[in-house]
């Protein structure tokens, strides 16, 4: 039995590059070159798969560019299912500016799919046998899927008797945390828009998480903050996460790192708030990574150490 299968409806192939400055109408020559798989899904399985995992990617591709997906997942050792679609799957474009540190990130808006095609990607996973423990589900939606797809796989994945992890924001969150789901990993900004609501105190959004666990939308919510750090929410308690103290250079995959390690974790058998620590020093481990490279494990091991927990368990 595959442990962990990731869902990505809306991949993509991700290039950087670096610049001395950023001008307009002048040429800009990158000084390096980097192409990586990309999406939510796709990109929590290249985190699995470093540390040890058992993990298959099940993704929607077309064109010239999803072929190149799929020679990079490949590459990267990844098992994975292609879903063949009409449309070319997107490639999305990241810049860091030497000059000044700061990065640029150029999302684009990827294909329409049909209706056969997504459900193409429903029937797909409904059709997986034996079915995993986790089922991870991330990343935005194209053009032409409905806001309750991921509802409709959570309900796919409790029928099964799975463990429904899902990381998007918007009305697709609404949809599937109405539906119920195990585990959500919002950022502030998609906290917000889940909740409503304009305070910026951590502790209000602790508050709104604790009450999607008690009215069980979610079983937990592992809240990502930025430089207000992290915290992770259970029916147990509550715990906190500072942010480490490091220089970023790429904020590609962060969120994506955090949950890989932590679904990893969660699936070789640890407690939440275990598996929490592995994924706030994974989240910074992806940050210190220039471009599109995502964390790295000896990097994991290393930051681990410095990752200070504070717990407010029942």
């Amino acid at each position: 039995m595959t442990a962990i299968v990731t869902v990505t409806p809306n991949p993509s192939v991700d290039l950087s590059t670096t610049v001395e400055r950023i001008v307009p109408v002048y040429k800009l020559r990158g000084t390096s070159q980097r192409r990586d798989p990309g999406g939510g899904g796709i990109n929590v399985a290249r985190v699995v798969t470093r540390l040890g995992g058992d993990v298959r990617a099940i993704y929607p591709a077309g064109g010239a560019m999803g072929d190149l997906l799929r020679r990079l997942l490949d590459g990267e050792g990844i098992s994975s299912t292609l879903l063949p679609i009409a449309g070319e799957t997107r490639e999305d474009f990241f810049v860091n500016e030497i000059a000044t540190g700061q990065q640029y990130r150029f999302i684009l808006p990827g294909p329409r799919l049909d209706e056969h095609e997504w459900k193409a990607c429903l029937a797909a996973v409904a059709a997986l046998d034996p079915f995993p423990h986790f089922l991870v589900a991330s990343g935005s939606l194209p053009d032409g899927v409905p806001d309750d797809f991921y509802a409709q796989l959570a309900r796919v994945a409790r029928q099964r008797g799975a463990s429904m992890i899902l990381d998007t924001s918007g009305a697709a969150l609404a949809a599937a945390v109405a539906e119920g789901v195990d585990l959500i990993k919002p950022n502030l900004r998609e906290m917000r828009e889940l909740c409503g609501g304009g305070s910026e105190e951590p502790a209000a959004w602790e508050a709104a998480a604790k009450a999607l666990v008690r009215n069980g939308r979610a079983r937990i919510v592992a809240l990502t903050m930025g430089h207000r750090g992290a915290a992770l929410v259970t029916r147990e308690g509550v715990w906190r996460a500072k942010p480490l103290a490091i220089t970023p250079l790429s904020a590609v995959g962060a969120g994506d790192s955090f949950l890989g390690a932590l679904v990893f974790h969660l699936a070789a058998g640890a407690a939440p708030a275990d598996g929490f620590r592995q994924a706030v020093a994974a989240g910074a481990a992806a940050l210190i990574n220039p471009g599109t490279g995502l964390c790295q494990p000896a990097d994991i091991a290393r930051l681990m150490r410095d990752v200070v927990i504070e717990a407010d368990q029942r």
